[in-house]
């Protein structure tokens, strides 16, 4: 059975809710606002929320609203007394599922339920099945079967479901790009891009160009806008390899988009927001660089919030014969 939240101020709506699915053997909660179920939202997912519009605080679209920006596949039914073309409109555009109207039939409402739950099974399916078929790839080009690549493999399916930025170390050869690309693969973002750039090949102008774009005459040569590669991974992942190489002016400006989450391309005078997940690579010791003053202390701290390292295959030799069966086919 699933677990359903209602939303309602009225007291009436909710006991008589509770009484109709608990009934049909579903768990259920309540709450007498939009910001009182996100809150119960935040603290134990549930399967369906079912709530009123027209509430105190915080109502019901846009509740609705803020759930869809974390949990777009939750199902939401929404039911007002007070129903317009407007409201439905607008309800359907945020994502609701359905939308009912107060006095309403028990048992159209229970089919309605129904129907939005097999619908969430099926969403959940597909998932685990797209997931199941990017695990066997991503995680099968990263070879190795010892004791501290298992602890490797379970650390990417861990980060894989968070958000956080994640700094990889390594020496050249151990697979950061790998790992960046399973992790990607694993998360909620893999139907969007995942951007690669290695921060070491380009100097620092050119860097600025490719990460944040130009518009048309910025500089010469500048014939046309160009998109940088932060707004390219919207949705998505961008991976900043070898970010230890990043000029100390870059390491500004990249601090100042992940703690702004907006960039500015080069040439424009407005910002334009972004949404990507950034994992960094490096094989130096950017904690010592810091320390140093080669590498921003705060940029180092912003970038490994989760981090990764990767053992070299002199730590861990029983993986070399894997490795040779890897290579050889």
């Amino acid at each position: 059975m699933s677990n359903i939240l209602i939303v309602d101020d009225e007291l009436s709506y909710r006991q008589l809710l509770s009484l109709v699915f608990e009934g049909d053997g579903h768990t259920l909660r309540s709450a007498v606002n939009g910001r009182e179920a996100l809150n119960l939202l935040q603290s134990e997912p549930a399967d369906l929320v079912i709530s009123d519009v027209k509430m105190p605080d915080m109502d019901g679209i846009e509740m609705l609203r803020a759930v869809r920006e974390t949990q777009p596949d939750l199902g939401v039914i929404l039911m007002t007394a007070f129903a317009s073309v407007e409201t439905a409109r607008e309800a359907f555009k945020l994502g609701a599922d359905d939308f009912i109207q107060k006095p309403f039939d028990v048992e159209e409402l229970k089919l309605i339920v129904r129907k939005t739950l097999e619908k969430q099974d099926l969403i959940h399916e597909n998932r685990a099945f797209k997931r199941a078929q990017r695990e066997r790839g991503s995680i099968k080009n990263i070879v190795g079967n010892s004791e501290k690549m298992h602890a490797i493999f379970q650390m990417i399916e861990t980060v894989a479901e968070v958000q956080s930025t994640v700094l990889i170390t390594g020496e050249s050869g151990t697979g950061k790009e790998l790992v960046a690309r399973a992790i990607h693969d694993l998360s909620p973002r893999a139907e969007k891009p995942f951007i690669s750039i290695n921060c070491g090949a380009f100097t620092e102008t050119l860097l600025e160009s490719e990460l944040f774009g130009y518009i048309k005459g910025s500089f010469t040569g500048a014939n046309t806008n160009r998109k940088g590669l932060f707004e390219a991974a919207h949705k998505g992942t961008i991976f900043l390899d070898e970010i230890g190489e990043m000029s100390p002016a870059m390491q500004v400006k990249l601090l100042r988009v992940l703690q702004e989450r907006k960039v500015r391309p080069v040439g424009a005078h407005d910002e334009m927001p972004i949404d990507a997940r950034v994992i960094a690579a490096t094989n130096r010791d950017l904690k010592q660089m810091s320390v140093e003053g080669t590498f921003r202390e705060d940029l180092f701290y912003r970038i490994s919030v989760i981090p990764i390292h990767l053992p070299p295959l002199r730590d861990r030799s029983e993986d070399i014969s894997e490795l040779v069966q890897h290579f050889i086919g």
